[in-house]
């Protein structure tokens, strides 16, 4: 389970890039490397890598004909709708974990 992190005023506000750029695919690697020190820049690199190991498992399930096409558009909407909700919450300062997959914690 995924623990609440309590980040100071300074450190969301100069990290607010980073967060929003890791929900964004393959880009969760610029807060990883550039922001490697913060908190709340390290949170949402978390839910975005989790969110980019979505985007490859539903490329996966593509490959499986009928069910993988039926399953893989739903998925993609999903990830779509988490990707946003993680990009507000980013931009607002805010360290809530997404939906479904937001307790998965790969990064520490």
């Amino acid at each position: 389970m995924a623990q609440k992190i309590v980040c100071d005023p300074q450190d969301i506000e100069k990290n607010k890039a980073y967060a929003v750029l890791a929900y964004i695919s393959i880009l969760f690697l610029v807060p990883l490397l550039a922001a490697k020190d913060s908190p709340y820049a390290r949170f949402h690199t978390n839910q975005g890598l989790v969110l980019f190991l979505l985007e490859v498992a539903l490329n996966i399930l593509l490959a499986i004909p009928v069910l993988g096409w039926i399953l893989a558009p739903i998925g993609w909407i999903a990830v779509v709708v988490f990707a946003v909700m993680g990009i507000i919450n980013a931009a607002q300062g805010e360290c809530k974990p997404l939906p479904i997959i937001g307790e998965i914690e790969l990064i520490r």
